[in-house]
């Protein structure tokens, strides 16, 4: 079961993969994990990685797809994958799909974990994080006992910058400009699916295993 996990920032892509590995028992993979993982072992990959990042550079599609490429074929993958947050650009996906071709096997779904824009943005600007202890809140759907102060530690709560309205709709922004065409891509390639994220989140996992089988 080869998957690639499709949606906008904040939709909750990240925490159905996670669910996904765990259900199915394959592993959950995401690029910031394979670039960490390559660098502490001080693989060639992971150096070349390294370069790029120390220049302050974006690392160049075609390293992040032999990074990519590279981790799919470990033994843990043998039964399958959720990728996270690769492919992000059409480029990407089309190196993806032309080292897959050479492998010998393909992409089973892409699926997209579909949320209004202005959803992602009342989930986000609602959250508060505890900058003292980590603990998080919603003030909406998870809020303190108290307003803007933490339950477990008494410190003030704080609207972090990624979760300003502004700086969401700029990622949401860069997202409908890169990435939404993918979505087009695995729709013709006959991968895609989607499910409708706004439900609760047990609601959206249930949505995906019907899919996916037992």
């Amino acid at each position: 079961m080869k998957l690639i996990m499709l949606g906008a920032p904040g939709a909750g892509k990240g925490t159905q993969a996670k669910k996904i590995a765990a259900k199915y028992n394959i592993p959950h993979i995401s690029t910031g994990d394979i670039f960490r993982a390559n660098i502490k072992n001080g693989t060639e990959l992971g150096k070349k990685a390294q370069s790029y990042m120390d220049q302050g550079l974006l690392v160049p599609d075609e390293l992040v797809c032999d990074l990519v490429v590279d981790r799919i074929q470990q033994e843990d993958c043998r039964n399958g994958y959720v990728l996270d947050g690769f492919p992000r650009t059409i480029p990407q996906a089309e190196s993806l799909t032309a080292a897959m071709e050479k492998l010998g096997t393909k992409i089973d779904y892409a699926i997209n974990v579909e949320v209004p824009d202005e959803n992602i943005l009342k989930r986000m600007g609602g959250r508060r994080a505890c900058l003292a202890c980590g603990a998080t809140y919603h003030v909406e759907f998870n809020a303190p006992k108290t307003a803007d102060i933490c339950d477990t530690c008494g410190a003030g709560l704080v609207l972090r910058e990624d979760d300003k309205p502004e700086t969401v709709q700029k990622r949401l922004d860069v997202y409908h400009a890169q990435t939404q065409p993918l979505i087009d891509y695995y729709t013709k390639a006959g991968v895609l699916a989607e499910v409708d994220g706004t439900q609760d989140m047990e609601d959206v996992f249930k949505a995906i295993t019907d899919l996916l089988g037992e």
